[in-house]
């Protein structure tokens, strides 16, 4: 049963259809891993034994009487603790919402319930989800799976730790600026950002509304196109003999290789060799406009967050880590003309990416600049702290702020991930190509 908390989900998923694992017997095996992990504290806010023993045992029945809704009906997974879970604690990793307890699930957990994933419980996170790096002294700060002493990536810290220590088959979280890449890069798993817009919000606690995304964390590109496709009802991309042969991507020059560190530099461009030699053609890329875009990161992010938020956090600042009050309050400085005109800037911005860009299967670039950082000395050094956090999440918000959709994959290296940029909405087409990556990578 050990074998079974490192398979992939979907492996796991086959298991349960072929008769050969049982959801409650799966189950009971993570509840008893994550109970008896020294670090499940730090990973889990809440485990949600009684309701996952209930789902296991629905997935039980209908896996014995064949009706199964999914490949993962019966899969255990987690959640982080911004999605709203009926009757259970949803606090987004801030004392501001503590005790607070929604009374409906989020749509997209509604989804993925409906589609019969098994809910193990809700992973720590970065405060209200406002930082890359996953440090969080206020509730936890989950360890990376490569150095207990480092960060493991934020906002989503929890859900890869999770995955990562074997504590759950994937794990669900958002992605703001970089907060499903970073933490999946780091801690060497495949991360998904969707299109703002595409997966409901409903029910999921915001940070930026117009940035905020859902997304997997997983072990594989296979685990997060099935994953998608449970959080919307949908069906997932046909994964079968996806190829590099032929496909041609961009090599971002403009801000992404801008103070690369060597371990991710070297990482990349062995990754890079890897996709070459699978086929793939690969052309560098300069987009001027992109560094205009990211300068406008400021007033689009922190004036919209501060503006969500203002009442509850200058009702009770000292509730909050002053790095992240820090943060959102650096949002005072904008007007609402200064918002407005970011927004009409970044429109122009875009167009002229999806110009420079639409010749590509997809554009390539590092997932992050640097490796997890130390929690000290974060803790202790105020400038390193904002160093850090803004060249963690330096590379990821390219996506963000250009509205698309992007894949992390481990690029070979621990805590090294390679970046695929697609186009907005193009999910399946961009899976299919992590798929046949995945492999010439590994």
């Amino acid at each position: 049963m050990q074998d079974w908390l490192r398979m992939t989900a979907s492996d796991l998923g086959r298991g349960i259809g072929a008769g050969q694992i049982d959801p409650v017997e799966l189950t009971e095996c993570y509840l008893s891993a994550i109970d008896a992990h020294p670090h499940r504290d730090r990973i889990y806010a809440r485990v949600t034994h009684h309701r996952a023993r209930a789902e296991a045992l629905a997935a039980r029945d209908r896996a014995r009487l064949g009706l199964r809704r999914s490949l993962l009906d019966g899969v255990p997974i987690s959640w982080k603790d911004l999605f709203d879970t009926a009757g259970i604690g949803t606090e987004a990793g801030s004392a501001l919402l503590k005790d607070r307890v929604p009374e409906a699930d989020a749509v997209v957990v509604r989804n993925a319930t409906a589609m019969g994933t098994v809910c193990l419980g809700k992973t720590h996170m970065s405060e209200l989800a406002f930082s890359g790096l996953g440090l969080n002294p206020i509730t936890a700060t989950p360890p990376c799976i490569h150095d207990e002493a480092a960060v493991p990536g934020g906002s989503s810290s929890g859900a890869a730790a999770s995955v990562a220590w074997g504590l759950a088959a994937c794990g669900i979280g958002s992605d703001t600026g970089g907060s499903v890449r970073i933490p999946s890069a780091w801690n060497d798993l495949v991360g998904l950002k969707t299109t703002s817009g595409r997966l409901s919000l409903e029910g999921v606690v915001p940070l930026c509304l117009k940035f905020d995304t859902v997304g997997p964390l997983a072990r594989s590109v296979e685990d997060a196109a099935q994953v998608l496709a449970l959080l919307e009802g949908g069906t997932p991309a046909d994964l079968r003999g996806a190829s590099l042969k032929g496909r041609r991507f961009a090599d971002l020059r403009t801000v992404a290789r801008d103070d690369l560190r060597e371990a991710p530099g070297k990482a990349h461009d062995a990754a890079l060799q890897r996709l070459a030699a699978a086929g793939a053609e690969i052309v560098p890329l300069e987009v001027p406009e992109l560094s205009e875009a990211m300068a406008l990161s400021g007033a689009l992010y922190t004036a919209e967050a501060y503006g969500l938020w203002r009442d509850v956090i200058e009702a009770n600042p000292g509730a909050m880590y002053p790095e992240i009050l820090e943060r959102f309050r650096a949002g005072r400085m904008f007007s609402g003309p200064d918002y407005v005109a970011a927004w009409a800037r970044l429109e122009n911005c875009r167009a002229a990416w999806d110009a420079a860009t639409a010749g590509f299967d997809a554009v390539l670039a590092p997932t992050a600049p640097i490796l997890p950082p130390g929690r000290e000395r974060l803790m202790n050094d105020h400038d390193y702290y904002v160093t850090e956090n803004l060249l963690a999440l330096r590379n990821t918000r390219i996506g963000n702020l250009m509205g698309l959709a992007a894949l992390t994959l481990p690029a070979g290296t621990p805590g090294c991930g390679l970046m695929l940029l697609g186009h907005p909405n193009g999910e399946e087409a961009l899976l299919r190509l992590g798929a046949a990556a995945e492999k010439a990578l590994t």
